[in-house]
């Protein structure tokens, strides 16, 4: 036998080009942090209240603005603007955290729990990431069940804004921390397997996970660990 030597050259570039997209990846996903603190510290300080009084009007307006800066980004998902673009995304995606870290600061603890639903984040993501990056097995079938998967936590979400009940409400939270953890291993994994060639949009649909994976880690620990004394 004779090794084949094209195969073999062949093979390295790409190896490099998806090291190199999911190094970007990550490089941006840590720079995305700095404007989602700064959000945070701004939502912090914000008046919500018209989300109380409207909030179908006010989650649809969200939801509007949202997907269309999540459309702006993949517009650009290879130059430099979409960069910039995922930056101001997720100082606004900071920002929408204000009413929840509001409500978590009302606590005793709600510091404590803060960071703890921060910690327990990071240490699902290290921990899908590399699962992701070590596995050999194929994981393009989860796709199909998150495709799903997404879309009945849609329409839940959708129905608690009218049925408006807490228990309800936890259920959902915990259904998109699992959710969204495997969406984490499923996504990194594509970047490793070259199924995504942008690490703006890899970066992009990672931070969305782990910001939905955090807010529902944050829910449950406030529903069972949150002290008001």
């Amino acid at each position: 036998m004779h090794p084949d030597f094209q195969t073999a050259y062949q093979s390295t570039p790409m190896a490099d080009v998806r090291n190199k997209v999911l190094r970007n990846t990550y490089g941006l996903l840590g720079l995305s942090m700095i404007p989602t603190v700064m959000g945070a510290i701004v939502g912090t300080h914000m008046s919500f209240a018209f989300l109380a009084g409207s909030p179908i009007i006010g989650m649809l307006l969200i939801m509007a603005v949202f997907y269309g800066l999540v459309f702006a980004i993949e517009k650009n998902r290879y130059s430099s603007l979409g960069v910039f673009l995922m930056l101001g995304f997720t100082f606004m995606m900071g920002v929408l955290l204000g009413p929840l870290l509001q409500f978590a600061l009302k606590f005793s603890n709600g510091g404590q729990l803060i960071m703890t639903a921060g910690a327990a984040t990071s240490v699902v993501f290290f921990v899908m990431a590399a699962i992701a990056t070590t596995t050999k097995r194929d994981l393009s079938g989860l796709g199909n069940f998150l495709t799903v998967g997404a879309i009945v936590l849609m329409v839940a979400v959708v129905a608690n804004l009218f049925l408006r009940m807490p228990a309800f409400q936890l259920m959902i939270s915990a259904a998109f921390a699992l959710f969204s953890s495997l969406m984490i291993l499923w996504q990194v994994k594509t970047v490793v397997d070259g199924g995504e060639n942008s690490y703006i949009s890899a970066a992009l649909s990672i931070y969305i996970s782990i910001y939905n994976l955090f807010t529902s880690l944050l829910q449950l620990l406030l529903a069972f660990g949150g002290n008001r004394d």
